[in-house]
C-alpha cells in the first residue's frame, strides 16, 4: 500500500510541475527535486499516521479509564446480623452466643447422678435440642427469603457485564462479582455453623441422657445402707 502511495505522490508532483526539457545537468536537478518532494511527502504521511495512532491511543485510554456510574453491593453485614439474631431463641445453643461454652457446660454437665431432678434435667436437654433445631430451620428460611434480593443483584451485575465498553469498567464489574462470591461464602459458613450447632446439641442431649441413666443404674446397684437400726422384717401377715 505504501508503494502505491509513493508512486501516486510522484505522479502528482510530476503533473503539478513537469520537468522542462533542459540540458542533462538541469534534467538531473529537476528529478532530484521531485524525489525530494516525494520524500518530504512520505514524511508528512508518516507523521499523519503517527498522529492518527496517537489519537486512537488517546481515545482508547479515555474509554478504558471511564468508571461505572453506579456499583451494586449486597447488604452482607445486615444479612449476617439478621442470621446471627434469628438463631437465638428459647434455650437454643446458638453459635453467636457470647457465653456458649459456659451455657453448654451448665446444661450438659456429663456423667453424674441427678436424683429427683432427672425429669427436670431431661426437660432442659430435650428443649435445648428442639430450640436449636428450630433456630436452624429459621436460619434456613431467612436464607431462602434473601435469595430474591440476591437474584436482583446478580441481574444488575449481568446487565453491567453485557454493557461494559472499557477495561476499567470490566474490572469493576469483576470486582463486584468477586465481592458477591465472598458474601455467599460467608453466608454459607454461617448456615453451616447453625447446622453444626443443631447437630451437636442433639448429640449432647442424647449422650447426657444416656450418661444420667447409667449413673442412676450405678447408684442403684452399688448403694449400701450406712447402718442398721436393729429392726427385722418377716414375711407374711400377723
Amino acid at each position: 500500500m505504501r508503494k502505491y502511495v509513493i508512486a501516486l505522490a510522484i505522479i502528482v508532483v510530476l503533473m503539478w510541475d513537469p520537468p522542462r526539457r533542459t540540458e542533462a545537468g538541469a534534467f538531473a536537478t529537476e528529478y532530484t527535486q521531485v524525489l525530494n518532494h516525494a520524500q518530504l511527502l512520505m514524511q508528512y504521511l508518516r507523521q499523519a499516521e503517527q498522529l492518527a495512532e496517537a489519537i486512537k491511543q488517546t481515545a482508547d485510554m479515555t474509554k478504558n479509564s471511564r468508571i461505572l456510574p453506579g456499583q451494586t453491593f449486597g447488604p452482607i453485614s445486615a444479612d449476617l446480623n439478621a442470621l446471627s439474631n434469628i438463631v437465638r431463641g428459647g434455650m437454643a445453643l446458638s453459635y453467636s452466643l457470647a457465653n456458649l461454652d459456659a451455657t453448654f457446660r451448665t446444661r450438659f454437665p456429663g456423667y453424674g447422678y441427678g436424683g429427683p431432678t432427672y425429669y427436670a434435667n431431661y426437660r432442659t436437654w430435650s428443649q435445648t435440642s428442639l430450640d436449636t433445631t428450630r433456630a436452624t430451620l429459621r436460619a434456613a428460611g431467612l436464607q431462602s427469603s434473601q435469595l430474591e434480593s440476591e437474584q436482583a443483584v446478580l441481574s444488575s451485575l449481568r446487565a453491567m457485564a453485557q454493557s461494559t465498553d472499557g477495561r476499567l469498567k470490566a474490572l469493576q464489574v469483576m470486582g463486584q462479582i468477586c465481592e458477591q462470591l465472598v458474601q455467599q461464602l460467608m453466608k454459607l459458613r454461617a448456615l453451616m455453623l447453625a447446622d453444626m450447632s443443631s447437630k451437636q446439641s442433639y448429640q449432647a442431649a442424647t449422650i447426657q441422657k444416656q450418661a444420667a441413666t447409667e449413673a442412676a443404674s450405678e447408684r442403684f446397684f452399688t448403694w449400701t445402707p450406712t447402718g442398721s437400726d436393729g429392726a427385722t422384717f418377716q414375711a407374711g401377715w400377723k
